[in-house]
Parts: structure tokens; sequence; C-alpha cells
């Protein structure tokens, strides 16, 4: 959706939707009803989407511009999200949902789940239903694992289907984003034979000294995509280089922007590739705090 289309005046807002690493991820489990149980780290970025919405009082709910390439509207976690929404408020308020997408689908950033998690918790506020945090978290997790974490907005050490929260402080840091425009499917990987599903489960300790900072699709992934592999190589000319999630997209982390821009110069070119801040908390708190004093969210 085009930036220019947006107008303050014409109703419409403008929220953050970030994206998200995952610092470690292992899979130490199945539970009876067949979902893996994860540990995992989320890690919030300054850089993201942006969601646009535009109240209605019709009860219609509809996605205004492109959506996310090559997915149909009534697929989209934007538009679910304010679906099911509505149905649990039992609310006759509709929303014009618009989309600047940034985070590349199928990377592990998280897009989509953060998209449907900003959905909920700006409608929310725009419907002035003064649903909580925990129920909207809940309700996101109908919608995907890790849409509970963007609801929550706080870096975080996750358990269960990535679902058990608990805050963690991380300290500040630069990444080297990096995408190799391969889509990876995560129920295929979860299926993948080579997958390691019962890995010893690792402390938040173990984590936070450095020798937990594995992910299990990692080796999955580099023996399947060779566009993987190759971004591997490019980017372990610059640090050590680690998947996010279960998608395609790999990461390099820094202590300073400086260090890091000196990395992402250095990369040979054709790689796609781009910095991002890490963030203490997500921009979507802070656009919520200043909708609530009467300023806009996007600033």
């Amino acid at each position: 959706m085009a930036l220019a289309a947006v107008n303050p005046a014409d109703g419409w807002s403008a929220w953050p939707a970030p994206a998200k690493l995952n610092l470690f991820l292992r899979i130490v489990g199945r539970k009876p009803d067949g979902y893996h149980e994860l540990q995992t780290v989320f890690r919030l970025l300054d850089w993201g989407d942006t969601v646009f919405l535009r109240p209605r009082a019709d009860g219609v709910i509809t996605r205004v511009g492109a959506g996310a390439e090559g997915v149909a509207e009534a697929d989209d976690l934007l538009v679910r999200a304010a679906k099911i929404l509505q149905s649990e408020a039992k609310s006759s308020q509709g929303v014009d949902i618009g989309i600047e997408k940034r985070i590349p689908m199928g990377g592990g950033f998280g897009g989509g789940s953060s998209d449907a998690a900003t959905v909920l918790v700006a409608l929310n506020l725009l419907w002035s239903l003064d649903f909580d945090i925990d129920r909207l978290a809940a309700l996101g997790l109908r919608l995907g694992a890790d849409v509970p974490v963007f609801v929550h907005g706080c870096n975080a050490w996750a358990e269960g289907v990535g679902e058990q929260l608990t805050a963690i402080k991380l300290p500040p840091a630069w990444y080297v984003l990096a995408s190799p425009g391969v889509h990876a499917a995560t129920a295929g990987l979860f299926q993948a034979a080579d997958l390691t599903r019962n890995a010893a489960p690792a402390k938040m300790s173990d984590f936070l000294s450095g020798t937990a900072l594995d992910n299990a699709f990692e080796p999955v992934l580099r023996r399947r995509e060779p566009a993987v592999e190759a971004l591997f190589e490019a980017l372990a000319r610059i640090g050590t280089p680690r998947l996010t999630g279960s998608g395609s997209g790999c990461f390099v982390e820094f202590a300073t922007r400086e260090s890091a821009q000196t990395a992402l110069a250095a990369l040979p070119s054709g790689v796609n590739a781009w910095l991002a801040r890490g963030a203490g908390r997500s921009p979507l708190l802070d656009a919520v705090e200043r909708f609530n004093t009467g300023a806009s969210p996007s600033g």
C-alpha cells in the first residue's frame, strides 16, 4: 500500500509491526497432539512492516491494496486477525486494512505473525474493546505460535510451541540481516527426516553464557537449499552467521552500529542484506502509549 494513499484526515492510522530474530532454537520433544516442543529466544527489532488501519461502522473487514505477495485476502493473517477479534468481541465494527511490507516472506523474521499481532493490539484500541494483553495473546495463538510474543512486545525466552514466554533482558546489539530469496516452508521442515527433534533442553543461563546458540533448522536448510548455504558462506566473511526461526533468513550480530555498517559494506555485491537494531521492547508498545496520550501512533 502506498504511503501517499494513507491520510490521517481520512481516518487512517499507521502502526509498526516489528520483525524478530530467534537467537537460538531447539526442538526438545513432541507433545501428544503432534506439535513440537521448542526452546528459543525471541529478539525484537526496530525494523519491520507498517500496518494501516481505518475503522468502519458497517462491520466489513477488507484489505486495501496489495497484501503479502501471493497471499489471498481470505488467508491473510491481517484479515484473519481482525475477524477473530471481531468474532470474540461480538463487535459490529469493521476495518479497512493496508500493509507496507518490508519483512520477506518465509525468511523466519516473523512478518505475518507480527502483522497479525499489530492488528489485534491496534484494533483493540481503535474499537475500544479493552481486552487485556493475555486475552489478545490467546487469540493470537490461534493464528500462530509466534503471535503472542509480538502481542506482549518484549524480548523473551520461550518454551512450549513458543507461547510460554519469560521476559528476558538482552544487551544492545545491531544486526546484519540477509535473505537468500528462498521461501522456507515450515511444515515441510518439521517433517524432515534429518531434523533433530530430541535435543537436550537448554537453560536460560546456557544461552546467556553463549553455549546455546544453535538452531535445529540450520543444518537441514543448508543441506536442502544451495542458496542458504551460499549465503552462510558469504556472511562468514564478516562474522558468525546464524539462521532465524524455521525460515531461510540469516543474521550476524554486532555490538555497535558502526561495526555492523562496516561489515555490511564488506559483503559481496548481490547479497541481499540490510541493517537493523535490536529493540529493548517492541515499537508497537511505544505506538500504543502515543495513542493513549492522544498522539498519532506513528509518532
